[in-house]
């Protein structure tokens, strides 16, 4: 297959399926895995697809979000990684508050039996995983609920955030970088998890290393809002100590 033609068809699978990474790419077409950062550079200067850390998506697609289904299979052990080292920052006793996200939502399933704790989240999914923990105290954020996450948004909730204050906040990301900051692809999501992110004197972000360098529409805050990442391997050492030295700790499970 010539260049041309491989181009053309990671663009077609980057439309068909909103996003597309080099390591698959390099397997599906048999060719290295820096042949295929050479096609999507090529589609990047040609404003067919933007790059993203590890791949790319189409074009003008700031608003690409996957569905719940395919969030909680995508990265699923390095996920799992994070939400057992997010464990060690979860208080003895006290208020947390628990974002919407398939990596938050991981390490609430996890919270230990013997655990005590008031814990206030907007995530049907989460408060699911927590409405029969002994030891909880469980607040579930009302508001009209996305489909696509199952959080609830708008006035309400923003009210209810404004009301308490946590003192922790397991807060999840689409996207995370120096540059661009934290990102989302909705505006009412976007402004819940800002809401949050006030109501807690402390900010725990769980995010996986694909979504470091990835922009989406709705900016929620700054890397620098952020105490602490928790992220997988995948983050480069590099990376890691650029993001230490702007105030924000990392730890890569």
């Amino acid at each position: 297959m010539y260049a041309p033609e491989r181009q053309q068809e990671i663009l077609r699978l980057a439309r068909d399926g909103g996003r597309v990474d080099v390591v698959s790419l390099a397997e599906q077409f048999q060719v290295t895995a820096e042949t295929i950062r050479r096609d999507l550079k090529a589609l990047d200067r040609a404003g067919l697809v933007r790059r993203v850390h590890g791949g790319a998506i189409p074009a003008g697609r700031l608003d690409f979000e996957p569905d719940l289904a395919e969030r909680e299979t995508t990265a699923a052990a390095e996920k799992d990684r994070i939400a057992k080292a997010a464990l060690a920052e979860v208080p003895d006793d006290g208020t947390v508050i628990v974002d919407a996200g398939s990596t938050v939502a991981r390490l609430a399933g996890s919270f230990p039996v013997e655990l005590s704790l008031t814990v206030v989240t907007h995530s049907l999914p989460t408060a699911a995983r927590l409405v029969d923990h002994p030891g909880i105290q469980l607040h579930l954020v009302g508001g009209r609920v996305r489909h696509r996450t199952r959080a609830a948004v708008d006035a309400w909730a923003l009210r209810a955030y404004g009301e308490i204050r946590a003192d922790v906040l397991f807060v999840a990301a689409n996207g995370f970088s120096l540059e661009h900051g934290l990102t989302t692809p909705d505006l009412a999501e976007a402004a819940v998890k800002r809401a949050a992110m006030a109501a807690a004197r402390r900010v725990v972000l769980l995010a996986d290393s694909s979504k470091h360098g990835q922009e989406h529409f709705a900016r929620f805050g700054g890397l620098g809002d952020v105490d602490l990442l928790i992220t997988d391997s995948g983050l480069s050492p590099e990376d890691a100590l650029a993001i230490e030295r702007g105030g924000t700790e990392v730890v890569r499970a």
